[in-house]
């Protein structure tokens, strides 16, 4: 992972992490106007407009800036294609974040969360100098549960019936790991 404080951008192996930018609205909302991406997050509203993506995009330049909240486009290093989101917020009192992240389904597979979620984890520990950083994801969507596990976090626990989503409820399972059982300080 190298990190680039000035231009705020993160590149991996293939990707490209970087501000998302209004000109980026229209992909966005195509590739989360989908049923099966609104299912499995917590937070995306369904059916998805130009106008929530502009919405969504407006503050995230202030919020990195004010060391709230750092997301990222995860885009194609070489080409700029846009896969989908990343994101980190920080805890200030508790010194810890939580990643966040979504991929268009057509990108779903190609391990782009992985890589993501490992570059968006050492950005925490390293340049934000968390003590712990988190996630949480839907027991119905295990896809993002391998992700987690991936990139050395741990099941924490599981806050069962958690969200209500569609008529239904969720099971909530969080998973974390703490600054000293990484290997990015070795």
């Amino acid at each position: 992972m190298s990190y680039s404080k000035t231009a705020k951008t993160i590149e991996t192996n293939r990707l490209l992490l970087r501000l998302f930018n209004e000109t980026d609205a229209p992909e966005v909302a195509m590739l989360c106007n989908n049923y099966n991406l609104y299912k499995n997050t917590l937070y995306l509203p369904y059916p998805y407009s130009i106008e929530d993506a502009l919405v969504w995009i407006k503050h995230h330049l202030d919020n990195f800036n004010d060391d709230k909240y750092f997301e990222f486009a995860i885009t194609d290093k070489t080409t700029g294609k846009l896969y989908g989101a990343i994101a980190l917020s920080n805890h200030q009192q508790f010194n810890n974040g939580e990643i966040a992240y979504w991929i268009g389904e057509e990108y779903w597979g190609h391990g782009y969360a992985t890589e993501a979620a490992k570059a968006i984890l050492e950005f925490g520990f390293v340049e934000k100098g968390y003590n712990k950083v988190f996630a949480r994801y839907f027991h119905s969507n295990p896809a993002s549960g391998r992700v987690i596990e991936k990139i050395g976090m741990k099941k924490e626990g599981t806050l069962r019936e958690h969200v209500k989503k569609d008529g239904g409820y969720l099971d909530l399972i969080y998973f974390g790991i703490l600054k000293h059982e990484t290997n990015f300080f070795k």
